[in-house]
């Protein structure tokens, strides 16, 4: 990709929260998007923090994967940076996000970790689970049935497995919570022993993020110089103290 959407590109993503951008960029996601569209920048720690026109969920979600990724994989995100603002929805279109969150987790990021961890027929439950609630009892079995194993991995001396069943026990814990930071930190906890789940959570993230109302479309280049333009007024204080 290249032209006009390169200055997005080149904005630097790092976890946690900033006063302000950085000569880079060096802001998290929705600190970004903030900045993508104009709005009047504030150091993000939560969703909480965020300005009412961004979904909540999608907030919640974008942030946690946000501060958990490694920096080669953090980012993916950037293709968010355009379609957080004005995402906000009404009440049941943001249970429905959180849902697809919480079930496409259940679905694609558990069977992974759970199959590493010697739990195939768990896995297999999980891939075909049918809604939301079934998702949160799957992920409650496969939580007890991972924790167990570690624990007999443990009382045997081997290792190696016990650390995948402890992994895949962690993610099954956090994907059974109807909650959109949970469900991040499930994506985080199966990563552990597989790599595919940064893809598949912002995956995951893009298809939540195209139920009900659509962020106003926002030009690249508009975007783009805004951007620019902040890590700009970064550099100017740099150079006038040299």
């Amino acid at each position: 990709m290249s032209g006009l959407f390169d200055p997005i590109l080149n904005w630097r993503l790092l976890p946690g929260s900033h006063t302000f951008p950085g000569p880079d960029g060096g802001t998290c996601i929705n600190e970004a998007a903030l900045v993508a569209a104009g709005l009047p920048y504030r150091a993000i720690r939560s969703s909480a923090d965020c300005p009412p026109c961004f979904s909540g969920p999608l907030a919640t979600y974008a942030l946690g994967l946000n501060d958990a990724m490694p920096d080669a994989e953090r980012p993916r995100l950037m293709a968010f940076v355009l379609r957080l603002a004005g995402s906000a929805d009404a009440e049941a279109v943001e249970a429905e996000r959180t849902a697809h969150l919480v079930r496409e987790g259940v679905r694609r990021l558990l069977p992974p970790v759970l199959e590493r961890a010697g739990l195939a027929r768990h896995a297999q439950a999980c891939r075909a689970v049918p809604d939301l609630g079934a998702a949160v009892t799957l992920a409650r079995h496969a939580a007890w049935s991972a924790g167990s194993l570690a624990e007999a991995d443990g009382r045997q001396g081997t290792w190696v497995r016990g650390a995948r069943a402890a992994a895949a026990a962690r993610a099954a814990l956090f994907a059974a919570e109807i909650d959109p930071r949970k469900a991040a930190d499930a994506a985080e906890a199966a990563a552990l022993f597989w790599p595919g789940a940064w893809a598949e959570a912002v995956a995951i993230l893009d298809e939540a993020l195209r139920i009900g109302r659509q962020a106003p479309t926002l030009a690249p280049d508009e975007a783009g110089f805004r951007m620019e333009a902040a890590k700009a007024a970064r550099r100017e204080p740099a150079h006038a103290a040299g």
